[in-house]
């Protein structure tokens, strides 16, 4: 075994000063290895920010049966704040893992969870805590939803070109479980004293003239263990990688790439309306089909696009990143047209499986196209890089991909930030659409004329013969 094989070895939780996935011997003698812990190290830290993420979803539904006196109104920005907080965060996030270190930053993301864990675990507990420092909470909440574009652009650095679409897929789409483990978990925990003593007395509330008993406190203490443990699995077991390092300057290139701006619009298309329909997916229901227990059925859709999100990375690593993006915008168009036909007021006269069927077919599409537009991203990048230095020496191309690998990983970041805006536009669609018309259907059809320009924008540039950029 040569010397750089000794070198490269690396002990858990050091810096990686050589790494070159590409390098096939390299790979298959070492790589493949330290990039598989550290995905299986990232997956659960990422799972855990998206429950925190969304656990004001089931919150505050609870909030007024054990004395909270918030209106309605208050209510939807609480559980609307951590979308629009986690959006936000993660245009920042993006560009952090090249100036911190992969395992630094994930192991302190992780960690921040902690404060809207036990914030939500002691603030629920008494019913006269100010809304203004629910209002903190719910913004605390965005921390997980920021950490998913840290994530991605973290494990991308791991991952020859090849294995990106598969890794990232598993990355997000089993991080995107968060959303379904969320309201599978909550309902659950908060009926009993999970905790003992040290969890604190439980709220009483009545219904149907009956009392009982609730611990939402647990809607937050539940995630404590498993952050702490998450916190120390990532600060010990995973790597940095020396060759990743960049200042927000040189990330900053991004804005000025062409592909960075369509890319967003892209996964606006795709992660947006998984967020999106994930957030509005109860109420609508709720709104056009009254009869129907909505949170029954509310957790089908994530569920849906969550599991199938790393099928759509391996198609895309089979045949291509964009034109599985283009048939999937394609199918996700009908799909609003399917939803349109079978709603209350539609040809149908209103068939709520048929809704359904359809939305499950908009959560599927959903979790393929953010697969593939995610293994576009870092082949468009590479291959704008290794055509300008196409002609020069080795050391250039050698450059050329590590210019690559980091602009990747920010536009990958940036872009899940624009994406997660979904989480807030979609149901807000919804809301204005109803006010306005009485029914959600204007807010459909505008869905529908932005999956045409998503249509339209990757058969251009990516997908037809002769395309600009073949992804």
């Amino acid at each position: 075994m040569g010397p750089q094989a000794i070198a490269t070895r690396p002990k858990l939780g050091c810096v990686l000063d050589i790494w070159t996935p590409e390098d096939k011997a390299f790979w298959e003698r070492e790589g493949k290895a330290i990039a598989n812990i550290n995905l299986g190290i990232s997956i659960p830290a990422l799972l855990l920010s998206f429950a925190v993420w969304m656990v004001w979803s089931v919150v505050v539904v609870n909030l007024p049966s054990i004395g909270f006196k918030f209106t309605t109104n208050q209510l939807f920005w609480l559980a609307a704040l951590p979308a629009l907080c986690g959006a936000t965060l993660r245009i920042f996030y993006s560009f952090m893992v090249p100036i911190f270190g992969g395992r630094k930053w994930t192991a302190v993301s992780t960690a921040s969870l902690l404060l809207p864990a036990l914030g939500i675990g002691f603030a629920v507990q008494d019913p006269t805590t100010s809304y203004a420092t629910m209002v903190m909470l719910a913004l605390l909440c965005g921390f997980g939803g920021g950490n998913f574009a840290s994530s991605m652009a973290n494990i991308s650095f791991f991952f020859p070109k090849e294995r990106k679409g598969s890794a990232l897929g598993l990355n997000a789409g089993l991080g995107n479980l968060g959303v379904s483990v969320v309201q599978f978990v909550v309902p659950l925990v908060i009926t009993a004293g999970v905790f003992g003593a040290l969890g604190g007395e439980p709220q009483s509330w009545v219904k149907g003239g009956e009392t009982r008993q609730m611990w939402l406190q647990n809607a937050g203490f539940i995630w404590v263990p498993f952050i702490l443990l998450s916190t120390l699995a990532a600060w010990f077991g995973m790597n940095d990688i020396a060759s990743a390092k960049a200042s927000f300057s040189e990330q900053a290139v991004v804005f000025k790439r062409k592909h960075n701006w369509i890319m967003c619009w892209l996964y606006l298309g795709t992660f947006g309306s998984f967020i999106g329909y994930s957030a509005g997916f109860p109420l609508l229901i709720k709104s056009q089909f009254p009869e129907v227990n909505a949170l029954a059925y509310a957790f089908l859709g994530p569920l849906v696009g969550a599991v199938i999100r790393p099928f759509g990375g391996w198609l895309s690593d089979k045949i291509g990143g964009a034109p599985v993006t283009f048939w999937n915008f394609i199918a996700m168009a009908l799909a609003v047209g399917g939803v349109l036909y079978f709603l209350p007021s539609g040809p149908s006269g209103g068939n709520f499986y048929g809704f359904l069927a359809m939305f499950m077919l908009l959560f599927f599409t959903s979790g393929v196209g953010n697969g593939s537009t995610f293994r576009m991203i870092p082949i468009i990048f590479l291959t704008e890089r290794m055509r300008e230095a196409r002609g020069k020496d080795e050391a250039a191309m050698a450059q050329a991909q590590r210019d690559a690998n980091k602009e990747a990983a920010a536009v990958l970041g940036f872009s899940s930030a624009i994406g997660a805006y979904g989480g807030f536009f979609i149901p807000k669609s919804y809301g204005t659409s109803i006010a306005t018309t009485g029914g959600p259907e204007a807010a459909l059809y505008v869905f529908i004329a932005f999956y045409i320009t998503c249509i339209a924008m990757t058969w251009w540039y990516y997908s037809r013969k002769n395309a600009p950029m073949p992804c």
